[in-house]
């Protein structure tokens, strides 16, 4: 069946979400509420094998893209090694990039963007959809797919009722760095559970340290006030939260030529309703994983695949929508548990760090001896595109 969709947000799953429906054969226009691209937003992301596994659904091929990442060492602020994990999946790694980069290079797909329109509103009109903008336009199709993330009006359209995100208390920051050694092998991610702070960073192969620090922060901060801390301010801030603990920050931190501008970390509750009159969410906007485990960019281009997939193969619109989420919810919520789990290590107060770090240790070392990978059910996750869905 043919249709014709809308898409509220151009990040990674919208823009997803649109070459997976133009190769289901279904027309389909993002409308972004920025007024310009993306090339500068955000700092970097690992892609997962199951990520990489869902853009070969779509015959997309990162290329030379970002850098391979086989796994991540753990150590306290001590210095302790807590032990190591995989990022990979049977001699598959996974591949860190600039959150930019991945932006360019799905836009560079062809893709057709409208920038500037930012959803207020949005009503069923018999079999479709009309959607009204900020800017007094509007825009009509057959279905409207709400890719629009954390803050999302789709989903409040959907269900007024719905949870919306939710301050976690931590703040994020990030930077790069050259002429620094953080004394782990190029492409590993190196995750430091520091006394005050929590830091990860990885070396790209010609040498440049890709950084990212969690500073607690009691209140939400608003963008004016974020906006409003300069790179110095951050640089000092960090380099005081780091002071007590070993490891590679303060010197990584101190070789930041310009630290990137700081935004809120945010949670979103479990969403009882993804989809209502023709509208559904995915990514973000439905369920928001914890950057802890690396999943958020994947299950936004999962969602985007199999969405595609079921509005291809079923009968109607309401009948895809259920497929989908008979087909995605038991999985993206056993991933956004297993993501708050890990990331709620981030932010213990000092008489809880102890026991966390012996019971980390304990894990690594049980997993390592037995040969068991906790992230293996994530990675292994394959969409077959040409495999029919049965609604």
């Amino acid at each position: 069946m043919t249709y014709t969709a809308l898409i509220a947000g151009g990040g990674i799953a919208g823009a997803a979400s649109a070459i997976a429906l133009r190769k289901a054969g279904i027309d389909a226009v993002v409308h972004e509420a920025y007024d310009r691209t993306a090339d500068d937003a955000g700092a970097f992301l690992t892609l997962a094998p199951n990520a990489l596994d869902a853009l070969r659904a779509l015959g997309l091929d990162l290329g030379g893209l970002g850098f391979d990442t086989p796994g991540i060492t753990l150590t306290s602020g001590s210095g302790r090694r807590l032990g190591e994990l995989s990022y990979g999946l049977d001699g598959v790694p996974s591949r860190t990039v600039k959150r930019s980069d991945l932006y360019r290079f799905l836009r560079e797909q062809d893709l057709p963007i409208r920038y500037g329109k930012r959803l207020v509103d949005a009503a069923r009109t018999g079999d479709g959809v009309r959607a009204r903008f900020a800017d007094g336009g509007t825009a009509e199709a057959d279905l409207l797919i709400g890719a629009d993330g954390l803050h999302s009006k789709v989903r409040e359209l959907i269900d007024p009722a719905a949870p919306g995100a939710r301050y976690t208390g931590l703040l994020n920051v990030g930077g790069y760095a050259r002429g620094v050694s953080t004394g782990v092998e190029p492409g590993m991610m190196h995750a430091v559970f520091g006394k005050r702070c929590f830091f990860v960073s990885t070396t790209r192969p010609d040498g440049e340290v890709w950084w990212a620090a969690n500073p607690a922060q009691a209140t939400e901060l608003t963008p004016a006030e974020l906006a409003a801390i300069t790179p110095d301010e951050w640089r000092a801030r960090l380099l005081d939260l780091f002071r007590r603990d070993l490891g590679p920050a303060r010197d990584v931190i101190a070789a930041t030529g310009q630290i990137l501008a700081g935004w809120n970390s945010y949670e979103v509750p479990g969403v009882p309703l993804w989809h209502r009159d023709r509208m559904i969410i995915i990514g973000d906007a439905a369920h928001a994983t914890a950057p802890s485990i690396g999943q958020g960019a994947a299950m936004a281009v999962e969602d985007a695949v199999v969405l595609a997939k079921c509005l291809r193969d079923s009968p109607g619109v309401e009948a895809a929508y259920a497929a989908y989420e008979r087909l995605r919810r038991r999985r993206v919520e056993r991933v956004v548990e297993q993501g708050n789990r890990t990331g709620g290590w981030k932010a213990l107060n000092p008489l809880a760090r102890v026991p966390r770090d012996v019971i980390m240790s304990l894990g690594m070392k049980l997993a390592a001896r037995t040969g068991a990978d906790p992230s293996r059910w994530i990675y292994e996750h394959h969409i077959d595109w040409d495999e029919p869905v049965h609604a």
